[in-house]
């Protein structure tokens, strides 16, 4: 095998093999952030936990695109769950966070050439959530079966997602200013 064939066989990766690598990577990271930092809200039967996870669910979806918000939203808040005093919550989890994720990366990449606004953004983190309280209503909804247990867990979803906006868009604005969130991608394309 000649010098050159080497060189460009090193960074010739699968993509099959690059994407559930990647999609592995992602998911650890949104469980990892989910599980570490957990902040109880006292009072609050269901939602009644801020966590790290939507921050790290928004950072992949934003930067690395709908595909990769999906399946680490959907695998890796569901492994939290099944794994947690939640797991009744898993099944709708899996399927809630995973459009959440696809949602944002969507919204946030769709028709996009360059610079990122901040209403775009905003926009990115909010219309999805609003699917994830809807969703965790109508999951509660199914579980408990009356609108007083649903209704219930409205404030908490509403202070979970509202954290993990707040600490997001200052984050995603930086990295979208200093070009970082486009080092990262590159990085993953290798």
């Amino acid at each position: 095998m000649s010098e050159s064939t080497i060189q460009q066989s090193k960074f010739n990766i699968n993509p099959t093999v690059k994407f559930i690598t990647m999609s592995a990577l992602f998911t650890a990271l949104v469980f990892v952030a989910t599980y570490a930092v957990q902040i109880p809200l006292p009072g609050l039967a269901t939602g009644g936990l801020i966590h790290l996870g939507n921050v790290a669910l928004f950072t992949i979806s934003i930067i690395f695109g709908k595909k990769y918000g999906a399946i680490s939203g959907a695998f890796g808040m569901a492994l939290f769950d099944v794994l947690s005093p939640w797991v009744i919550w898993a099944p709708g989890t899996f399927i809630i966070r995973g459009v959440m994720g696809y949602m944002v990366g969507y919204i946030a990449n769709k028709n996009r050439e360059g610079k990122i606004s901040v209403l775009r953004l905003t926009a990115a983190m909010v219309i999805p959530s609003i699917w994830m309280i809807a969703g965790y209503f109508g999951y509660n909804l199914l579980l408990f079966g009356n609108y007083p247990a649903a209704i219930a867990s409205i404030p908490g979803d509403l202070i979970q997602i509202g954290a993990g906006i707040a600490i997001s868009l200052p984050i995603m604005t930086a990295l979208h200013q200093t070009g970082a969130d486009k080092t990262l991608k590159k990085l993953s394309s290798v």
